[in-house]
Formats: C-alpha cells, structure tokens, sequence
C-alpha cells in the first residue's frame, strides 16, 4: 500500500490558522477531491472537526486518543499505525493522510508520497508542515496556478515521490 500526503501549505510551512484553511483556493479544493476520491482519507480529531461530515465518496478513517470519540460514516482509531492497519486491511492500495500538523509529522517518516500544493504567500498560521528533506524526495510532476475568481493566491502543485 502506497502511504500519500495531501497538503497545501504557505511558502512558510503553514497549513492552518485557528482551526480553519487561510485561503480559498477552489482548483486545490478540486485536485484534492480528484485524488482522494475513493480511497481511504486519514486525519486527526481537530482536522475532522474542521469538516464536520463524512466526505462523499471516501472511507475517511479518524485518529484519536479518545475511546468514546465516533463520528457517524468514519472508522476511528486511536494512532496514525493503526489507521494505516485499518486501510491496508480493508484492500487500500493508497491511503492519503490529510493533517493536521501532529499526523502530518507523524507519517512524512512513513510517506512514499506527498501531493504539495505551495500557496505563493505568506499567511497567519498556528498550524504548519513539518519540514521537508530536499534530498529525500524526487519531483515528478510541477504546475503553476495563477491567483484567479475563486483562487485567493497563486499555487504551485507538485507530486513528490520518495528516493
């Protein structure tokens, strides 16, 4: 099973600003559902709560310390390994982890891939990626997005797989 990221985050490093994207950025909003759909979709507690529903179309799989925590549509589990256990047992051949910053730091260590999306500014953040070896990765696919109507800032999305 192939271990993914997906993340957007700011030329610093930040993914998030008191419990909340800071940015609208529909063609990421897009790419992300493209490449989620249908696949198993790990993400911490905070970052479900941000959602508040299950996404159609994927088994969204909750990590969280909390045995009494079960949102209705999603499989819990109590770490990041045993949701990677969970996916692999349920026949997932990949699986893409979507934060917060505690999962993010988490599974880069176990990640074989990481979908970056890079927001061309410099945002508020509480939240932010943990810091990437540039020697690690190998870039396999890059394309730059002007700021638009519904894109709040340029972005560069890239497709990073591990060396």
């Amino acid at each position: 099973m192939i271990v993914s990221l997906i993340v957007a985050m700011d030329e610093l490093r930040g993914i998030g600003h008191h419990g909340r994207l800071p940015w609208r950025l529909s063609t990421d909003m897009q790419r992300f559902k493209s490449i989620t759909m249908g696949h198993h979709l790990i993400m911490g507690r905070k970052t479900y709560e941000t959602i508040r529903r299950p996404l159609p179309g994927r088994m969204m799989i909750v990590v969280t310390r909390n045995p009494a925590y079960h949102p209705e549509g999603c499989l819990v589990a109590e770490s990041l390994d045993m949701a990677l256990r969970l996916a692999k047992e349920r026949g997932e051949t990949e699986v893409l982890v979507s934060g917060g910053g505690e999962i993010y730091a988490q599974a880069l260590p176990l990640a074989d891939r990481i979908y970056l999306t890079t927001v061309h500014a410099h945002v508020p953040a509480d939240v932010f990626f943990p810091e990437l070896n540039g020697q690690a990765w190998r870039e396999a696919k890059a394309e730059f997005f002007p700021a638009g109507d519904k894109d709040s800032y340029p972005t560069t999305f890239r497709i990073l797989d591990r060396l």
